[in-house]
């Protein structure tokens, strides 16, 4: 596997912990090292030995069945083993700190930790405790950048560049650590991210990131090239933050009659699950604006390029 020679930036950090602290040159090496890989998954036999001998431990304390399953199925495209401890089944729930969890869990050899955890800022503690590579699966509500680089993939393979894109991000952007990651790593591409949601969906100082705010979804998806459509977490909400799903739908609800609104080569990107009939009307979702199942592969894609770039980061600090 080679990765794209044209990218002369050289990866030197041991955790992937989110896309504010990527630069745009780091963020373009993981995409093009992910372009490498996507051919492996049509090859019939779809593995290579890149991380033969590696041990990936899947920590995911938070529930989760596209991410968790992405990375494991990364983890074995690129031959390295796997261990995968849900919430639970692990100590944690016996009253084990999360920290004394993963040390012993690194006691055993491991090479890379993926963490989902439901507590902001999880990763990046863990990050601090332990000398294997820590890559952030999302934490709480503030950063899941693999998302986020399969998202921004998606939109990369369709529209070539990112450059002077308008992308609107739409739904509850207070709760999505999706909208942070797309938002961090869309801008340093150099595209104009608006976010749009109801007032009480919507982050305090939201304007700080560089987004266009918008409560108006026809104005937000005006001539917009892209629309990634954000899953209502009612899980994360400790209150009624709007009057009701029906409400919702009729204000923020992506239909085909609102999509006229915008460019007639719009992309839909949602992050999954998708609420059917809530952010997305079937006839949408099953459409071919919709790239959906897209990022369900560049998802594998983009994991196997972050497990190769930290392992093999590992490796040489190790020889």
């Amino acid at each position: 596997m080679a990765t794209n020679p044209s990218n002369k930036t050289k990866w030197n950090k041991k955790d992937l912990l989110g896309l504010e602290e990527l630069t745009k040159e780091e963020i373009e090496l993981v995409l093009d090292t992910a372009d490498s890989f996507k051919e492996v998954l049509t090859r019939e036999v779809k593995k290579v030995p890149t991380l033969r001998g590696k041990t990936v431990v899947l920590l995911f304390l938070e529930p989760s069945t596209r991410t968790r399953t992405s990375f494991e199925l990364a983890a074995k495209r690129l031959s390295a083993d796997t261990i995968s401890i849900a919430g639970n089944s692990s100590s944690i729930v016996k009253g084990e700190s999360l920290t004394d969890t993963a040390k012993n869990i690194e006691a055993m050899n491991v090479d890379v930790i993926v963490l989902r955890h439901m507590a902001e800022g999880s990763a990046y503690m863990l990050s601090k405790q332990v000398d294997a590579a820590v890559i952030n699966a999302g934490d709480g509500c503030h950063e899941h950048p693999t998302q986020a680089l399969l998202d921004i993939m998606t939109i990369r393979e369709r529209k070539q560049n990112i450059q002077d894109l308008k992308i609107a991000i739409v739904g509850d952007i207070a709760h999505s650590r999706v909208a942070r990651s797309n938002i961090w790593g869309l801008k340093k591409l150099g595209a104009h991210v608006i976010v749009c949601g109801p007032a009480t969906l919507m982050p305090k100082d939201v304007e700080e990131l560089g987004v266009e705010v918008s409560y108006d979804i026809n104005d937000a998806i005006k001539d917009a090239d892209v629309i990634n459509v954000l899953r209502l977490q009612m899980e994360r909400q400790k209150e009624h933050l709007f009057p009701s799903i029906r409400e919702y739908i009729r204000l923020f609800g992506i239909d085909k009659e609102r999509l006229t609104h915008a460019k007639k080569d719009v992309l839909i990107l949602h992050p999954g699950p998708v609420n059917r009939g809530i952010e997305l009307s079937a006839d949408v979702a099953d459409s071919p604006y919709a790239l959906i199942l897209n990022q369900v592969t560049n998802g594998i894609a983009v994991r196997m390029a972050v497990l190769y770039l930290l392992g093999v980061q590992k490796g040489e600090k190790q020889k």
